[in-house]
């Protein structure tokens, strides 16, 4: 039979032991410890052995590492009256533990909700061209709106990135026929400048050939040379009379 006093030793070493854990917090590296005493804000604790009055403070643990939250896709209707599904990423951080516990109830819901209205509203005012070709310029916009609403809650927003842009399938027919059609118009283009570069090239030879003597002489021999050498049978090709001019003009002066 265990006596008396050895039984209420053993609960007040319990007691003891009960009351030290209470009052003992561990707060690793990314984390800080906010204290309420008496309901009243106390001040922040770092990391490492921290120590609290049981039963008068309460310390609540709040993560300072980067949070990457997914924006669930939003309809938008562009400023061009398109009907898209828009999704986004969301990067943010605590900077003040302190206000992102007093000022807001819970940070993370409200920093979610704040990011779903401000992408379909930011959206709301561009047109469907922006919103595909300058996603860069749109993710600085709802990034600044962003961290100003939640300046103060503490909360720092990052970087926003806008992740999918989920088009009507009319829309992508439509888009295609366009991309098409301006493929087919470049081509057009390209060809077009070939042939002018191309005349403007043989208007220049046919003025070098028109301002040299017997240079179209020579251009004769040298096409009824191609000509032999790619064509076995028999050709019948008119010869200018400046061709052999000069030979009727040795014949009349012997």
């Amino acid at each position: 039979m265990i006596p008396t006093g050895l039984i209420g030793w053993i609960v007040v070493f319990g007691l003891v032991v009960s009351i030290i854990g209470s009052a003992v917090r561990i707060l690793l590296e990314y984390e800080r410890g906010v204290v309420f005493r008496l309901g009243r804000f106390a001040g922040v604790k770092g990391p490492g052995l921290r120590f609290i009055i049981p039963g008068i403070d309460k310390l609540v643990k709040v993560s300072l590492r980067t949070i990457a939250m997914d924006v669930p896709p939003q309809d938008v209707i562009t400023k061009d009256n398109v009907s898209v599904k828009v999704n986004a990423v969301l990067y943010f951080r605590v900077m003040q533990p302190e206000k992102a516990l007093i000022e807001v109830e819970n940070y993370l819901y409200a920093t979610s909700q704040l990011a779903q209205t401000s992408l379909r509203s930011v959206l709301g005012q561009v047109e469907l061209d922006d919103l595909l070709s300058h996603r860069d310029k749109i993710n600085q916009q709802l990034q600044g709106i962003l961290d100003r609403q939640t300046d103060p809650w503490g909360v720092k927003i990052s970087n926003v990135e806008i992740k999918h842009v989920d088009l009507p399938s009319e829309m992508q027919r439509a888009m295609a026929r366009q991309a098409e059609a301006e493929r087919e118009r470049r081509s057009k283009v390209i060809h077009s400048e070939g042939e002018f570069q191309a005349s403007q090239k043989l208007a220049d030879a046919a003025r070098v050939l028109a301002s040299e003597n017997g240079a179209l002489q020579l251009r004769f021999l040298q096409t009824l040379t191609e000509i032999a050498t790619e064509k076995n049978s028999t050709i019948l090709f008119p010869i200018p009379i400046d061709l052999i001019k000069p030979f009727l003009d040795r014949k009349s002066a012997d």
